[in-house]
């Protein structure tokens, strides 16, 4: 498996142990979900005002979040089978709001780099067509964010 991460911080306050962090996550995460052959996605790291507007426009929402998934191509586990090896998988967009993250680590007592992981893992869950929207598919969903984190070795 080959990860292709492009990371864009628009807020100019990750730290090069945050870069670290989100790229072995994702390898992690990949490696967890049994994913395989080349894989590409995006991650942006912008302010509240920046995923506040994003959230209006996409999602009808006029409020800040704290993280937003566009998938390019939402796939069951059958369809990861069928991609043609020599072609990259481009799952997707992810936008992380870094202030909330930071909120949102001192409001549930925990690190900045655990709250990081746990979003850019949400983040990806989603670009696998993971969702929240029932209570069967939201224990589903947090169940595979925690084998994740892990996994990697990020927990409470």
């Amino acid at each position: 498996m080959k990860l292709e991460i492009d990371m864009i911080d628009e807020t100019g306050t990750l730290t090069e142990s945050d870069e670290v962090l989100i790229r072995q996550i994702l390898e992690t995460a990949a490696t967890v979900e049994g994913l395989d052959g080349e894989l590409e996605l995006s991650i942006s790291f912008v302010d509240d005002q920046q995923i506040q507007e994003i959230n209006r426009e996409y999602r009808g929402k006029d409020a800040p979040t704290d993280v937003i998934s566009f998938a390019l191509n939402e796939m069951g586990e059958d369809e990861l089978d069928i991609i043609d090896a020599d072609t990259p998988n481009v799952l997707g967009d992810i936008i992380i709001s870094i202030p909330r993250t930071h909120e949102q680590a001192e409001e549930y007592g925990h690190s900045f780099h655990r709250e990081l992981g746990f979003l850019v893992v949400h983040g990806f869950l989603h670009l696998l067509g993971y969702d929240h929207m029932t209570e069967e598919e939201e224990k589903e969903m947090f169940s595979r964010q925690e084998d994740i984190l892990t996994a990697y070795g990020l927990t409470r």
